[in-house]
């Protein structure tokens, strides 16, 4: 199955439900969406969400400097991030458990 399009859908909440955690840069954030299981998640879809949710409000950020390397810009999440993450949290929770439901009926 080509799950381009579902993790399209869910970019946004995974990307927030990750710096919800804990504040990260931006191929951290990469590196973890992929050990978390979404292996086929691309860079420039992660950066371009990182800066929509940054515009948004959801997300905020800072630059911290690094001895071996460039500087790193952190991302954290707003109290209207947390709030758009609990929403799309439950949206989400609602939907699987919607499409469960039907396919459970399908193979029975």
């Amino acid at each position: 199955m080509d799950t381009t399009q579902l993790l399209k859908g869910v970019l946004d909440l995974a990307v927030l439900a990750v710096v919800e955690g804990e504040d990260a840069y931006g191929y951290d954030i990469v590196r973890r969406l992929r050990d978390g299981g979404l292996s086929e998640v691309g860079d420039a879809s992660v950066y371009g969400t990182l800066r929509r949710l940054y515009s948004a409000g959801a997300l905020t950020s800072y630059v911290v400097p690094s001895e071996s390397g460039p500087h790193r810009k952190y991302y954290g999440i707003t109290p209207a991030g947390r709030s758009q993450l609990k929403q799309q949290a439950d949206d989400w929770l609602a939907f699987s458990t919607t499409v469960t439901s039907i396919l459970e009926g399908a193979v029975a």
